[in-house]
């Protein structure tokens, strides 16, 4: 027994009181000294043969080796019928009896219903499942002695069949071997030669084209062989060999005894794996029958050993069910993995290399950039080929400075055209390019807007020049966008040349420009510098000769060259969208020369230059290098800024146009996917106290564009952000409109104007619309708009303060406090504060103000009154009573 019962146990067991137990036991004749004794199995069953006997049973008792229990045996027979496929097409079909046969034993104990002891029960637990392990270990054993016979049995097939074409290989180059010997030897001519009869008779075709034929009278002069082989075969493998033709395709494959009871009793049917089929049906009905329908095959399902590494192509973005799709998961399951790594994105969302690279290795595969840019390589295998001797071309000259400083007029009078007059407000609202016939040669010149909202326009301007000209007013000095145009000459690392403007007004002091310049460290070359610092005047034309002059002499120094022959590239200064004549883009020419008729890509757009137009409005053929000219026939308004090259052919600009819009779509996907974790909670934290302005934003020219929106959007702080949700270039349209509608967002027309069914969807929805033709006029209101969403806020402002000198006990009116107003006025109508220690320790209002024995509503500084506090009378002498008044105040950005 594996643990031991004591007495007090056992009468638990049993039911029975410990003091009847142990009488039972003195009167067996077994003597115990307490509950807690030990008993065994033998006094056990000494106890049991003593209550029989004790109870008129005359039946002995039975003993511990007394011999085992009765026991019922139950027998279980169960047949079943498994239908198999015979061969791999599924045609012959065997059926085969399955007989499953049990038998289980179980042990009774003599008396039928007697109990066993725990120890006993726990003991025949052990033994029965020790019994069934031994069962399952005997079950597998025979399974895989089963599976050994049943592979034996098909590599002897394969063998058998491996042979038994070696023999008919063989038999057949003997057939011609001799069939050709026949043939060099001389032959009867009454009689056919045995060789030649044997070699037709074991031609394959002649006998798949006749099935039924009767065998040639020539055939038993091969007998002898061909039987001798057969039966030799037949000893060997116990399978019926080949028919009386000996061929492996024509004739009859006749099965054992012993595989007929292995394949069915029907697998030697016709139509069940065919095994008199001519020809090719009876090669593959002889293949089938080999391959006896298994997995283990050649071609069966091989399980894998080891986990797959797949190769996983990654671009610069990709969406998250692509990436499933080459990972071989499920779109979930990475869905599942981004989210563990912190990235929130839903099955349609785009992520970007790295992150979809971390979640690739994360799950167990290895990730390659994809590179997808082969419009591209092409593009610059190109543009290097094509390189030629370059050649002297005229200095691109950008003219900048503070607004209202004279640079469009300076222009004005180089050009002997009046441009100032035609601008809204008298300053410029997007870049000017030009290119004019001086004494001096040939200089284009780039006016660039001079407003604070222009820095990234300037900045343009600044990166595609030669020489920048900043025009300063002698009258109003260095200002701030001077400081930002000398700081963008500075990061394109071109020369500066400063035009003193406006020295023939009475207040003008060119020295006391110079000497702001200092602090900037342009210093002239009067002061020992490297800055030639003209003195002009836009509107007497004092000075010009001389900055032209200036202009000249710098731009040998450069010693400017480019490549004159070849295709053209250069950069877009401008574009808009002309009602008329569609996209034009404002280009200057880098390289090359720009002709009519040349495919170009431009940015994300690309077309065939259909014309060209100077600043005149004449239609060149041509431009060569540092000439600006305006472009029609792009298929869209490009940005401002994009570079342009000229390509061979229209299919080579789609490509790389297209290829180049995708990224840009990809990343635009990529900035608003895939938030992490981390943004959201800190988006959760900030509750909804942010206010939004949307905006659609429509001008006349790209530039514009730009920096109205980076201008506007500049505005957002932590109470407020401005949202552009549409802009671009042109009228504003119904689409423009229905987006605004949508976003409830205010409409900017900014020297453009709405259509008539955009004017309907604005009035119909009271949708905000504006027009405006003066940048900060833009941004002022847009404030105005912005402070309107903010709202008010509550201001506190104290407007006096009364020290208590003493305090006077009223029946009426309880304490009463005697004070001296040292600041502003006390109203009874307002809120006061008692300060002790200058502590708040009481907020409320006043219940009486009273000037001698009369009750005022006011009383002013310097004056004695008497102050009785409503719902408080603990104020002390030395207290300071505090009256303020609460004031809306508007917000403002």
């Amino acid at each position: 027994m594996s643990q031991q019962t004591t007495i007090r146990k056992l009468a638990e067991l049993v039911n029975t009181p410990v003091d009847t137990l142990l009488e039972q036991l003195a009167n067996a004749g077994m003597k115990f000294s307490g509950p807690d004794q030990v008993v065994t199995s033998a006094e056990k069953v000494k106890l049991l043969g003593f209550l029989r006997r004790s109870h008129g049973k005359t039946e002995e008792a039975p003993s511990a080796d007394a011999g085992a229990a009765k026991k019922i045996t139950l027998a279980r027979r169960k047949v079943q019928e498994v239908t198999v496929d015979s061969n791999k097409g599924g045609r012959g079909k065997t059926t085969v009896n399955v007989e499953v046969r049990q038998k289980r034993s179980i042990p009774r104990s003599p008396g039928g219903s007697a109990k066993m002891t725990p120890a006993e029960e726990r003991a025949d637990i052990l033994r029965k499942l020790e019994e069934s392990r031994q069962r399952n270990l005997e079950e597998q054993r025979m399974l895989a002695e089963k599976d050994r016979m049943r592979d034996e049995a098909r590599e002897r097939e394969r063998a058998e069949a491996e042979a038994a074409r070696q023999r008919v290989e063989d038999e057949k180059r003997a057939a011609q071997a001799a069939a050709e010997e026949a043939a060099r030897a001389p032959a009867p001519v009454s009689a056919p030669a045995p060789a030649l009869a044997a070699s037709r008779e074991a031609s394959p075709p002649a006998r798949a084209a006749r099935p039924s034929a009767p065998a040639p009278a020539a055939a038993p002069a091969r007998k002898p062989a061909g039987g001798a082989a057969g039966a030799d075969d037949r000893n060997r493998s116990g399978r019926g060999g080949r028919d009386d033709a000996g061929s492996r395709f024509g004739g009859q494959l006749h099965l054992s005894a012993a595989d007929r009871n292995r394949r069915g009793p029907s697998s030697n049917a016709p139509g069940r794996g065919r095994p008199g089929a001519k020809g090719p049906a009876g090669r593959r009905g002889f293949d089938n029958r080999s391959s006896n329908n298994s997995n283990s095959g050649p071609h069966g399902f091989e399980r894998p050993t080891a986990p797959v590494v797949r190769e996983v192509a990654i671009g610069e973005t990709i969406t998250v069910a692509d990436l499933a799709q080459k990972l071989a998961l499920k779109g979930g399951e990475v869905v599942k993995a981004l989210f563990k790594m912190g990235v929130m994105a839903t099955i349609n969302q785009s992520i970007d290399h790295d992150t979809a690279a971390l979640v690739t290795e994360e799950l167990g595969h290895k990730a390659v950039r994809a590179s997808s840019d082969d419009a591209e390589d092409a593009l610059l295998a190109l543009v290097d080929t094509d390189q030629g001797e370059a050649t002297p071309r005229p200095p691109v000259v950008t003219i900048m400075g503070h607004v209202d400083h004279g640079k469009t007029s300076l222009l004005d009078y180089i050009r002997r055209t009046k441009i100032a007059t035609g601008e809204a407000g008298g300053i410029t609202q997007h870049i000017g390019a030009y290119h004019v016939q001086t004494p001096k040669g040939v200089i284009s010149f780039l006016d660039t807007p001079g407003h604070a909202a222009f820095t990234s326009m300037r900045a343009r301007g600044a990166k595609l020049t030669d020489v920048v000209v900043i025009v300063v007013a002698a009258d109003d000095g260095v200002m701030p966008q001077t400081k930002e145009a000398i700081q963008h000459a500075r990061a394109a690392n071109a020369p500066i040349v400063v035009a003193i403007n406006k020295i023939d007004k009475s207040s003008a002091d060119p020295m006391r420009v110079k000497s702001e310049l200092l602090t900037e460290q342009v210093v002239a070359e009067e002061f020992g510098g490297d800055v030639q610092m003209i003195e002009i005047s836009a509107k007497t034309g004092q000075g010009i000769d001389d900055l032209l002059d200036a202009i000249s002499l710098q731009a040998e120094v450069l010693e400017l060259k480019a490549v004159t022959e070849g295709r053209a590239s250069g950069v877009v200064i401008e574009s808009s969208l002309d009602k008329g004549r569609g996209p034009v883009a404002t280009v200057l020419v880098q390289a090359g020369t720009l002709k009519k008729g040349d495919y170009l890509v431009c940015g994300v757009q690309y077309g065939r230059v259909r014309a060209l137009f100077d600043e005149t409005g004449a239609q060149p053929d041509e431009a060569g290098p540092s000439i600006p000219v305006q472009v029609l026939g792009l298929s869209g308004v490009p940005d401002a800024g994009d570079d342009f090259v000229v390509v061979e052919d229209e299919r080579l600009a789609k490509e790389v146009a297209q290829q180049r819009e995708i990224k840009r779509r990809e990343s635009r996907l990529v900035a608003s996917a895939g938030s992490r974790m981390e943004d959201i909670m800190a988006q959760l934290g900030k509750g909804e106290g942010q206010q939004v302005l949307n905006l659609v934003i429509k001008a006349d020219v790209q530039g514009s564009v730009q920096a109205l929106s980076q201008a506007l959007v500049a505005l957002s702080n932590e109470e407020i952000r401005i949202d552009v949700i549409r802009s671009g270039v042109g009228g504003i349209t119904e689409s423009d409109a229905n987006s605004a509608v949508a976003a409830k967002a205010t409409v900017i027309g900014f020297n453009v104007r709405a259509d008539a069914a955009a004017r309907k969807i604005i009035e119909s929805n009271g949708v905000d619309l504006r027009y405006f033709s003066i940048i900060y006029d833009v941004i002022d209101q847009v404030k105005q708009v912005a402070s309107g969403l903010l709202g008010v806020e509550i201001r506190e402002e104290i407007i006096g303060i009364a020290q208590v000198r003493d305090v006077f006990r009223s029946s009426k009116f309880g304490a009463v406090a005697g004070c001296m107003v040292i600041e502003g006025v006390v109203k009874r109508s307002k809120p006061i504060r008692v300060l002790r220690d200058s502590v708040v320790v009481f907020e409320g209002e006043l219940e009486s103000l009273r000037r001698f024995k009369e009750n005022v509503d006011e009383v002013r500084n310097g004056t004695e009154c008497g102050i009785g506090v409503k719902a408080y009378n603990d104020v002390k002498p030395g207290d300071q009573i505090e009256c303020f008044e609460r004031i809306e105040v508007a917000r403002k950005l």
